[in-house]
């Protein structure tokens, strides 16, 4: 379906939750107050209905979800893939506003969070990600872009299965090198190690552009 759905495609929950969040930054908020999905019981790519049905997500399923409610606010369902060094991906919906670039994101990492829209094109929003994205073994290596349109008929806002084709499709699209100095990655990563002897249950924030990230 390359179209928004009817609102009667939705049930009265779903779209409760569509109108009262109109926003990326309302979005944004709502995605970060829910329950991060740790797949304890076996890896999950789920729909937007799935999602609200369960109330979690993990990053890929909150990326998806931001794309359903704000697909019926206008915004094209754009995702951004970001390839690391460990092939621990990261997926964020990302939107323009006034010809500038933000995203929305859910993860483990507040710092992987999203990003208000002051981004001149992708990849300088691709590296405001770059410093946070550093944790023991986690360095981008590129981005890539794709509109979820690409999938055609391909149900990802509905389906109560798995959606792997979804994943799939992100591993396959082409993805943008990022070049980063070693000095840089090492700098980061030794703070990181220290930060985590004394905040092992912690998330990172002490990063310069903290001021640009969307809460």
């Amino acid at each position: 379906m390359n179209s928004k759905p009817r609102r009667e495609a939705f049930t009265k929950k779903e779209w409760k939750i569509i109108e009262s969040h109109s926003t990326p930054r309302e979005v944004q908020r709502y995605l970060s107050r829910m329950p991060y999905n740790w797949e304890r019981n076996g890896a999950t790519l789920r729909s937007f209905r799935e999602v609200v049905k369960r109330d979690e997500a993990h990053c890929l399923e909150a990326a998806l979800a931001a794309t359903v409610i704000l697909e019926q606010h206008g915004y094209p369902p754009l995702l951004l893939s970001f390839e690391s060094q460990d092939k621990l991906d990261h997926v964020i919906f990302v939107f323009q506003k006034n010809k500038l670039w933000g995203s929305i994101g859910r993860s483990r990492d507040i710092g992987l969070h999203g990003r208000k829209p002051v981004f001149r094109n992708l990849r300088q929003l691709a590296w405001s990600y770059f410093d946070p994205y550093i944790d023991y073994s986690g360095r981008i290596m590129g981005y890539g872009l794709t509109n979820l349109y690409e999938l055609g008929n391909y149900d990802w806002r509905f389906s109560d299965k798995n959606i792997w084709k979804v994943e799939r499709h992100l591993q396959e699209i082409p993805h943008r090198e990022i070049k980063s100095s070693d000095r840089r990655y090492e700098k980061f990563l030794a703070r990181y190690k220290e930060f985590k002897k004394t905040h092992p249950h912690e998330s990172p924030s002490y990063f310069a552009n903290r001021h640009l990230w969307m809460r």
